[in-house]
């Protein structure tokens, strides 16, 4: 384990992720919290925070939860201290090079989405400033 805990009200606030988000990630069986305190509060690790980063991450890139779920796996395998035979960490690896490039591609939709709004709000911006009333001197 990698130390300190953190109960979930830190880490939602860390992650700025809702208490529900989380605990729907849970339910998924995306990110299980690393222990529970004798009280019966969820508590997170690091590593439990950096997983539910890259689920933030991927969300608004539209990635489904099977697709994140296929990805943590991906990424725990690889960093699983039981050592992979070299076909085995390659098919890793190219799933990890997958959705990089499906993150790439979303990006740069993204890019053009971003450009065409700022576009229409320099439109509307400009018609409000060529019709505005001029101030009095």
């Amino acid at each position: 384990m990698d130390g300190k805990h953190m109960q979930i009200g830190e880490v939602a606030a860390r992650t700025e992720l809702s208490l529900r988000t989380i605990r729907h990630y849970e339910e998924t069986g995306l990110v299980v919290p690393s222990a529970r305190s004798r009280g019966g509060f969820r508590l997170y690790t690091e590593t439990d925070v950096a997983r539910l980063m890259v689920i933030r991450r991927m969300k608004p890139l539209g990635f489904t939860l099977d697709q994140m779920r296929d990805l943590l796996d991906a990424i725990d395998r690889l960093d699983a201290d039981t050592p992979l035979r070299a076909d085995e960490r390659e098919a890793l690896l190219e799933r990890v090079r997958a959705y990089q490039h499906e993150a790439a591609e979303q990006v740069e939709k993204l890019r053009v989405q971003l450009s065409r709004a700022e576009d229409f709000e320099g439109t509307l911006r400009a018609r409000l400033e060529r019709d505005a009333p001029a101030s009095p001197a």
